[in-house]
């Protein structure tokens, strides 16, 4: 057996794994297993393409290699790549299609009430159909809409996207972040920070969407035209 059963060679947006041939699969598995546990901090959240290098692997085998690697880390593969084509072009194309059918455009569902203490996060956009209740935080890298009461925090766009909204039947929010923009609500000793509101918009009773306008967080109140604009 070689020193190093399994080697990562990695690039900007894949990984070549470089195997023993030598050592049964079963124990090759284990040994990639420990590889990429050892190695989960530089590859955290990662969504990366794979190829294989040093032995010859059957189709059933290369899924459980995979299957092995999500389980016990974040890494999400997103495709397996010969190696000769494991190039940076090549590896750009695929993941931009990955990220496109992840887009905020497609939306994840939350079914109950988020109660205080309790957060959700979605790589998409999300649907709350529920309440989200003070001390409760919802998290999307798209779009928020909750079908109920938003009396905590939400925070759409979270990876910096100001073009981002949150949506609820009843708003109320402790604060709202979309990209870089924080609005707080107002308590009795201090006014609201980062927040303004239409003047339609002073009553929680009606659906009202926040988005950011003129570097604020402006609340509204939803008609059939301002979703035209924003959708």
């Amino acid at each position: 057996m070689n020193s190093q059963p399994v080697i990562i060679k990695s690039s900007k947006n894949g990984i070549n794994l470089v195997l023993d041939d030598t050592i049964p699969f079963e124990e090759l598995l284990e040994e990639i297993k420990k590889k990429f546990i050892d190695s989960e901090k530089f590859f955290k959240n990662a969504h990366i393409a794979i190829s294989f290098e040093g032995r010859s692997l059957s189709q059933k085998e290369e899924f459980e290699i995979i299957e092995a690697i999500q389980q016990c880390t974040t890494i999400t593969i997103i495709c397996i790549l010969d190696h000769d084509e494991l190039m940076d072009e090549v590896m750009q194309r695929r993941i931009g299609a990955y990220q496109e059918s992840h887009s905020p455009q497609t939306g994840q569902f939350y079914k109950g009430t988020l109660r205080s203490g309790q957060q959700i996060e979605s790589q998409t956009s999300l649907i709350v159909l529920g309440d989200v209740n003070p001390g409760a935080k919802v998290i999307a890298k798209g779009n928020i809409v909750v079908l109920g009461a938003l009396k905590g925090i939400a925070y759409a766009g979270a990876d910096g996207d100001p073009s981002c909204f949150v949506a609820a039947l009843e708003m109320d929010p402790v604060q709202i972040k979309i990209g870089d923009h924080i609005g707080r609500s107002a308590d009795k000793k201090e006014p609201a920070k980062g927040f303004r509101r239409k003047a339609k918009a002073e009553t929680t009773a009606v659906p009202q969407i926040a988005t950011v306008y003129e570097q604020q967080i402006l609340i509204e109140p939803i008609s059939s035209g301002l979703l035209k604009n924003i959708l």
